[in-house]
């Protein structure tokens, strides 16, 4: 992925429109992140107005948007939804037609919608939308209790800082997760965060417990080559085991399991960047056992193997070992 191009209406939203700037469009030479050709494009270039009355004004038009790599659909105002601009619709359907890289912020998934790209597809949105969303096309499959979906090359995020969590899952598999752990650190915020937009519904933003369950998931973070179950970490958290998961998943929106299975697969995905251990060892270090059990949870989450993956993102020099904890 080289080129971004980030599509802009009359009534975009700046924090929705600002991530795939910060994401997609800074330079970060300096930490070694490749940089992209990230252009703004609008249907209509010169001055674009946005929700919270300031404008941009837009040099480019939707032609770089009928090459680029990648194509970011910012949120349409719901004034819009029932009626989309054509100039959007067949933006939409060309990326996905010639296999570009499609990703739409909150409401953008209107646009996707209208386009018919969607269609017979699982797609998310702001939970606030999705039962409209699901009312207007109902040949998508809309899941509203995700942060995003990724299906196939297109993705669709939940409402805002969803946004984030999308653009870092598309560049995790464009250029690894080492340095999409870089620009994760630079605009402070998590690599990844666990759960979804459910735990977001009609409820006030929770207050985290005295009592929170961080210390003992921090502490599985550096036990992952041991044999962690649940009756393990609930006797670390003084409970039972029934109480345990019932408040873990409360608190990560994933079962323990779960929640150790994906940090081992980030663990293994650091230990294939940075150093040239085998899979065996890998596997060991990352508490899978065998390179086996490392092979098929790698097809399982990440569609690939990791010796492939490995060939792609790694930046480790001969013989290196793993980095000290």
């Amino acid at each position: 992925m080289k080129t971004v191009a980030c599509i802009v209406q009359d009534g975009f939203a700046p924090f929705e429109f600002g991530l795939a700037c910060e994401a997609f469009g800074l330079d970060r030479s300096n930490d070694g992140v490749p940089n992209f050709d990230f252009r703004v494009v609008a249907p209509r270039p010169g001055v674009v107005m946005s929700k919270m009355g300031f404008s941009l004004n837009v040099d480019h038009d939707l032609a770089f948007a009928y090459e680029a790599d990648l194509v970011v659909f910012c949120p349409v105002p719901r004034g819009y939804w029932s009626r989309i601009d054509p100039l959007l619709i067949d933006v939409a359907r060309d990326a996905v037609a010639r296999g570009a890289w499609v990703l739409s912020v909150c409401s953008g998934s209107f646009i996707l919608g209208a386009a018919g790209v969607l269609d017979g597809r699982r797609a998310t949105t702001h939970w606030m939308y999705s039962d409209e969303m699901a009312a207007m096309y109902p040949e998508v499959d809309i899941d509203p209790d995700v942060l995003f979906v990724q299906d196939g090359r297109i993705i669709t995020s939940a409402g805002t800082a969803a946004g984030i969590d999308a653009c870092l899952h598309l560049l995790r598999q464009e250029i690894g997760a080492e340095l999409t752990n870089r620009i994760a650190r630079r605009m402070v915020v998590p690599p990844q965060r666990d759960g979804g937009q459910a735990q977001f519904i009609d409820r006030p933003i929770p207050v985290v417990p005295s009592d929170s369950l961080a210390a003992v998931a921090d502490w599985a973070v550096e036990h992952l080559r041991d044999d962690l179950g649940v009756d393990q970490l609930a006797a670390r958290a003084l409970m039972s085991p029934r109480t345990f998961a019932r408040r873990f998943k409360a608190e990560y929106g994933a079962t323990p399991a779960a929640w150790l299975a994906r940090q081992r697969i980030l663990h293994a995905q650091r230990l294939l960047e940075r150093t040239d251990l085998s899979l065996e060892r890998i596997a060991d270090e990352c508490g899978f056992g065998s390179a086996a059990v490392l092979r098929q949870n790698f097809a399982r989450v990440l569609g690939t193997t990791p010796t492939a993956y490995r060939s792609r993102f790694s930046c480790a020099p001969a013989g290196s070992a793993a980095p000290a904890a």
